[in-house]
């Protein structure tokens, strides 16, 4: 479905000699060493840098809202999204401080934006089923979903990109992102179930009974991850999962943002195991269950600001810390550069 290279480790000794070399105790930056050393066997062990950087933010509305999952009606999906056209979103604002160029994708809003300048219309229908009570689209739509994702992706990689970051939109869809992060870790889906938007303790109670529901009426389908995201996914998370493989396929680093983000994350090592190798995480969410996610795939987030906003946030704000990696190894002295003996 995939063809996704691992990566190639033939330079790990000398591209850790070029990081411990720097003019700095070993280990002295911490997580950017880390990072460093995972541009530098994506990109190119001799001056790995980041070019044309894309946010994209998948929006799509779920059957599930309907049930009284959210403090918004499905309604605020479109209302956001024409928000994110004219700029006045969160992740508007982030994208023009840190200087990603933002794209927004229409993958299945309740209302089409027809003649709208500035989305990309990818619609594999207007909301996914109520997944508790039947599934959320077929494994055609998954499937097509995918191809979309990569038409999407491949189109940016022809541009000369090589880091994507990944948001999404959408009324109801951390019900869905923790009835898959159930269905993979196979644990209760209440234990998944977090506030979201904020809503109350009643709401919270059937938000849980319902992901719960879901759960067992799909228990004999969820077999494997393209019939996972059939019975339990959002056309955007979908289409996120189709927009990580292919990204990984070209070569190109993928910026992982909160829940939503990586339970489309955990779908897809879940296809292919070596996407994992490609995936940056911007953040840690301050929505329950996250932690448990970023454990499962042995994440190690950039940054821990206790926010839980969706539409790629955590992702920007992760690009300066991003570009600061490459540029300490690019550009940073070594010891005999700077003819430091130690």
């Amino acid at each position: 479905m995939f063809d996704i290279s691992p990566l190639n480790c033939e330079f790990d000794d000398e591209i850790q000699h070029k990081i411990d070399d720097k003019t700095k105790p070993v280990g002295a930056l911490g997580e950017l060493e880390h990072l460093a050393k995972q541009l530098a066997q994506v990109l190119g062990k001799d001056k790995p840098q980041i070019i044309k950087p894309k946010l994209l933010v998948f929006a799509a509305d779920h059957g599930i809202a309907a049930s009284g999952v959210s403090i918004a009606p499905s309604e605020v999906t479109t209302q956001m999204v024409m928000n994110f056209i004219n700029g006045g979103a969160a992740i508007n604002v982030f994208c023009r401080q840190v200087g990603f160029e933002l794209e927004v994708i229409d993958c299945g809003i309740l209302q089409p934006l027809e003649g709208v300048e500035g989305i990309i219309d990818q619609r594999l229908g207007a909301g996914t089923a109520p997944i508790h009570l039947q599934a959320a689209m077929t494994l055609g739509a998954v499937k097509q979903g995918f191809e979309m994702a990569r038409k999407r992706v491949e189109y940016h990689h022809q541009q000369g990109t090589n880091l994507l970051a990944l948001g999404e939109m959408g009324i109801g869809n951390t019900s869905s992102a923790a009835a898959i992060m159930a269905s993979i870790m196979k644990i209760k889906g209440a234990d998944c179930v977090g506030r979201g938007t904020g809503i109350d303790a009643a709401t919270l109670k059937r938000k849980q009974l319902l992901v719960e529901k879901a759960l067992l009426i799909h228990e004999a389908e969820l077999t494997d991850p393209l019939n996972i995201l059939a019975c339990l996914g959002g056309f955007e998370i979908v289409q996120m999962t189709g927009a990580m493989l292919a990204a990984a396929e070209r070569k190109m680093l993928i910026v992982v943002d909160g829940f939503i983000a990586t339970a489309a994350a955990m779908v897809a090592v879940q296809i292919n195991k070596h996407v994992r190798d490609y995936m940056i995480f911007g953040h840690q969410s301050d929505e329950r269950g996250h932690c448990l996610m970023m454990s499962h795939l042995q994440a190690r987030p950039l940054l821990r600001l206790g926010m839980r906003l969706g539409e790629g946030t955590g992702a920007a704000l992760a690009l300066p810390i991003i570009q600061a990696a490459a540029g300490f190894y690019n550009e940073m002295a070594s010891f005999s550069d700077a003819g430091i003996e130690i």
